[in-house]
């Protein structure tokens, strides 16, 4: 109750910009698991071009839809990986006019594992999937978000 109380506090725009993150990550989820990645992108860069129309464009910095990324994927069961945290970002900052692009790098673990991680970075800064050993990843891919 409590949850729901702090959401209905918020303005219309955030609570708007939260139920748009909370589709589009549930989406994205569902691509990742039943979907090809490169079908998947070609779905995601369509969404992506859509540019917002006026009645729906909000003056949401780049922070704030960080924001409402890292507050869905608190509440999502199972939790949301990095892939689709990175995606669902490029796909809404893209939408309001960002350029921004998908890095997707490996790197070994201490037990020489590979691992993998994905972020977003916009004017060659992270906004979303940094860490504090994210330079031992090497990039394998740079994907560009789609402008509207």
């Amino acid at each position: 109750m409590k949850r729901l109380r702090k959401f209905l506090s918020l303005s219309s725009s955030d609570r708007n910009l939260l139920i748009q993150t909370a589709v589009l990550l549930s989406g994205i989820r569902l691509g990742l698991r039943f979907l090809s990645f490169p079908t998947l992108r070609r779905i995601l860069d369509k969404i992506s071009k859509t540019a917002l129309n006026s009645t729906q464009t909000y003056e949401f910095t780049l922070n704030r839809v960080v924001w409402a990324v890292d507050i869905v994927s608190k509440y999502m069961p199972g939790g949301v990986k990095c892939l689709a945290r990175a995606l669902a970002t490029q796909v809404l900052l893209a939408r309001r006019g960002y350029l921004v692009e998908l890095q997707i790098g490996v790197a070994k673990n201490e037990a020489g594992q590979l691992e993998a991680h994905a972020w977003i970075e916009s004017q060659d800064k992270v906004v979303i999937g940094n860490l504090k050993d994210l330079g031992r990843f090497t990039r394998l891919a740079t994907l560009e978000g789609q402008r509207p």
